[in-house]
């Protein structure tokens, strides 16, 4: 099984950025415990990250191409506004599993929506790592449920 976990704009900021809302973790650790969980569940896990919206969109097509079995992802402040991304991971026939390191909900207005939120299977926002190892979680159970 072949999961590919997508992170967007800023996120390779993660222990750097706002440890008040994501902590003091970055993305290279959260990338070693979701390959670290995949590989226990049986999944292989790649893990992506761009500022690029172009380089975002090329990675979902290849996904695409490429067959991958469930997507996992973090758009950061994508989520809220950008539509090419969302037309792209629409493209998809995999489950779309969407994860949040903060609870978007409980934050600013403007992130309380998410583009991505009617195409994806699910969403797990405000548990930090958590987020991702419980979205990926979902992302293997939605593959096994649909085979």
């Amino acid at each position: 099984m072949k999961i590919l976990c997508l992170n967007g704009i800023n996120l390779n900021m993660f222990g750097k950025r706002d440890p008040a809302q994501y902590g003091t973790i970055t993305l290279a650790e959260i990338d070693a415990q979701v390959k670290q969980l995949g590989q226990e569940l049986g999944a292989d896990v790649e893990c992506f990250q761009t500022n690029f919206e172009g380089d975002m969109v090329e990675k979902i097509h290849k996904a695409h191409t490429d067959g991958i079995d469930a997507v996992m992802i973090n758009a950061g402040a994508w989520t809220h506004y950008n539509y090419g991304i969302r037309d792209a991971l629409a493209i998809l026939k995999c489950p779309i599993i969407e994860v949040h390191m903060s609870n978007i909900h409980a934050r600013e207005a403007f992130r309380h929506q998410s583009v991505i939120a009617e195409i994806a299977k699910g969403q797990f926002a405000g548990f930090g790592v958590d987020s991702y190892l419980l979205g990926l979680r979902a992302a293997i159970s939605a593959v096994q449920t649909k085979a």
